[in-house]
């Protein structure tokens, strides 16, 4: 394996954090004292790490001399970046101008991804949330934007648009992983497969998210039906668990975010699939709710448990077989 339990590069997600300042300033435009505030609690919980997740900050919207400066600041944390995680910016909205431009922002990121020296770049084809989503206690309990389905031409620029940015991706040296997500061409297993080997760049991958599946409040395979098929494609993975029951008396489901430990998806077994698979990219951990950094961090070293119990197995097995 190309890490060990303790360096494989576990990251912070930053999905906790708003885009605007205290007084109101977008993150964006703040002067570097407030992203090192926020790297510097992410670095105090212990993280090494972070997916620098686009709806705190934008480093594909960074001039190169602000690019340098965020590079400063995390180095001054001794924080790696593990990923830079593009949010609700599909490449096939269905207004034209919107998807264009989430094209090019996609192909910024990726450039900025390889100034800042990471390895990663994840996308997906999941949309801005909706009023009702905003506006409900937990954004999935309302539907969101969906794909639509036995589209060829929508599928076909799906393809040509993260292929482009897949080539952008390789030239860099940098993996473009494409997040699952529900009601997308990347919204289960057989699709989400399909899209990449209809890309067919050894760069691009899957980012098995099935924690954005697990908590949907209708029917779901079960987790394991979810991860399965996509674990020869897997280059990244954003983990998070939930709670989730059926009450078949009124019909009504119930998903409520959870740590790792404690949801419906066992991460012991997900994480052993994931190995015995080929899996060596970097993870992030991410949590909804609460003090989402905290759990993240609880998340992190349950993590570090699971490699060590896992790594020297699998390592033995594969010197067995090599022998």
């Amino acid at each position: 394996m190309p890490h060990t339990a303790q360096d494989w590069p576990i990251g912070a997600a930053l999905l906790q954090f708003p885009d605007t300042t205290a007084d109101g300033r977008p993150v964006q435009e703040a002067p570097p004292a407030e992203w090192a505030a926020v790297l510097h609690e992410v670095a105090t919980e212990g993280f090494r790490h972070v997916d620098l997740t686009d709806s705190w900050l934008r480093p594909g919207d960074l001039s190169p001399e602000r690019l340098c400066e965020l590079a400063r600041v995390l180095k001054e944390h001794a924080l790696g970046v593990s990923a830079i995680s593009v949010t609700r910016r599909s490449v096939i909205d269905p207004d034209p101008a919107v998807a264009a431009a989430n094209l090019a922002y996609l192909l910024r990121t990726v450039d900025a991804a390889a100034e800042l020296g990471t390895t990663v770049v994840c996308a997906g084809l999941h949309r801005p949330l909706t009023e009702a989503q905003r506006r409900a206690v937990w954004f999935w309990h309302e539907p969101g934007g969906s794909d639509p389905e036995d589209d060829p031409r929508t599928w076909s620029l799906a393809v040509e648009r993260l292929r482009t940015a897949g080539e952008r991706a390789a030239r860099h040296g940098l993996r473009l992983s494409l997040e699952m997500y529900e009601d997308t061409y990347l919204g289960d297993p057989a699709t989400a497969v399909r899209l990449v080997r209809d890309i067919g760049l050894a760069n691009v991958g899957i980012n098995p998210d099935i924690g954005n599946l697990v908590r949907l409040h209708r029917p779901v395979p079960h987790w394991e039906e979810l991860l399965r098929p996509v674990l020869p494609h897997v280059n990244y993975w954003h983990v998070k668990n939930y709670h989730r029951d059926f009450d078949p008396a009124t019909g009504a489901y119930f998903a409520v975010p959870a740590p790792l430990q404690g949801g419906v998806i066992d991460y012991r077994r997900a994480l052993d699939l994931a190995l015995r698979a080929g899996f060596d990219g970097p993870i992030c951990t991410e949590h909804y709710g609460g003090d989402g950094l905290g759990v993240s961090a609880g998340n992190r070293d349950y993590l570090r448990r699971l490699l060590a119990a896992k790594l020297p197995a699998i390592e033995a097995a594969r010197r067995e077989d090599a022998s």
